[in-house]
């Protein structure tokens, strides 16, 4: 198996962060232009005064910028021992598809309980592929 095959999931998971990093000044201009908000209602962050709709894509933009560093670690780690197996690229594609159903869960409806599961799985996701490396690693 070619190993830079774990990159695929990882590039596409880079460019989702930038298309979501993009919705934030969209959804802010926006929102200012309509007279939502204010540049002061972002000097320190975001207030209490930015509506949801513009908060969620910085809320998610973090979000993707907190966990996925572990699996780009996991990731480059594999390639850089020749350790990126089968099981291990699965593990990161099904990573990717999980971590992309959050976003849409996120930006959508956003049902908190739903969020939650479908971020609870990729986290288990990254354990496992840590625990499948670390066993390489060990063997």
């Amino acid at each position: 198996m070619k190993q830079s095959s774990i990159f695929w999931p990882t590039l596409i998971l880079v460019a989702w962060t930038f298309l979501v990093l993009v919705q934030v000044p969209i959804r802010r201009f926006r929102a200012a232009f309509a007279g939502r908000v204010t540049a002061a209602d972002f000097a320190c962050g975001e207030s209490d005064r930015v509506p949801t709709d513009v908060a969620l894509p910085n809320r998610l933009f973090m979000n993707l910028v907190e966990v996925p560093v572990l699996f780009y670690t996991v990731s480059i780690i594999g390639f850089v021992t020749g350790n990126v197996t089968p099981a291990l690229l699965s593990l990161a594609w099904l990573y990717l598809g999980l971590r992309l159903l959050h976003s849409v869960i996120y930006l959508t409806y956003n049902h908190v309980v739903h969020r939650f599961v479908v971020f609870a799985a990729s986290n288990g996701v990254v354990i496992a592929m840590l625990m499948l490396l670390g066993w390489a690693l060990a063997g």
